[in-house]
């Protein structure tokens, strides 16, 4: 997978294909962690790439470029989600859309790797927006928390309560799922 890293060179007149293709695992990542459906994420994946091409020119360079994405991605985020209470179907076991990258592991690895993976967008479902993109912005993409403030439009006194609060709520909810499965075992 692509890593998020800053882009030194301008982005005027940079390939936007190029851009595309630097990015997109990090987008794809983004969006799940955020909350989009694995059936919804190419659609809002490509939501951000249109919002990209159109306000490319606006990028001021003045923090990373995936910190201006990671912004993107979260205001398509919440405008799925408020969307979403408006969708009449009904989910069914999703298959993994996205390529494994870890093809030449072993099965059990995989195997391993997506449980684990499931049980991190169980647990994140459990927190409110706001305080999920604090987190994932903070713990999981590990960007420092003035540039979370910048990018949310906050003060920085208000990432660290968000951070604090969904912490808690984080471990709460690994808590009570690991709850849920011992009961699901000893049925």
């Amino acid at each position: 997978m692509a890593s998020a890293r800053p882009v030194t060179e301008p982005l005027v007149g940079r390939d936007f294909e190029k851009i595309h293709d630097e990015y997109v695992d990090f987008v794809w990542r983004t969006l799940q962690r955020l909350g989009v459906r694995t059936a919804d994420l190419e659609d809002e994946m490509q939501e951000v790439f249109i919002v990209v091409h159109r306000r490319l020119d606006s990028f001021d360079g003045s923090a990373r470029f995936s910190t201006w994405l990671f912004g993107i991605c979260l205001r398509v985020a919440a405008a799925f989600r408020s969307r979403a209470h408006v969708r009449r179907e009904q989910p069914t076991a999703e298959i993994q859309d996205q390529p494994d990258s870890a093809s030449d592991a072993d099965p059990e690895a995989r195997t391993m790797r997506r449980e684990a993976e499931r049980r991190l967008e169980r647990v994140l479902e459990r927190l409110g927006l706001e305080r999920r993109a604090v987190f994932v912005m903070f713990e999981i993409e590990g960007l420092p928390a003035g540039a979370i403030a910048d990018m949310l439009g906050i003060p920085v006194g208000t990432v660290y309560s968000r951070l604090s609060t969904a912490r808690a709520e984080f471990r709460a909810a690994v808590e009570r799922l690991e709850r849920e499965d011992a009961r699901g075992r000893t049925r």
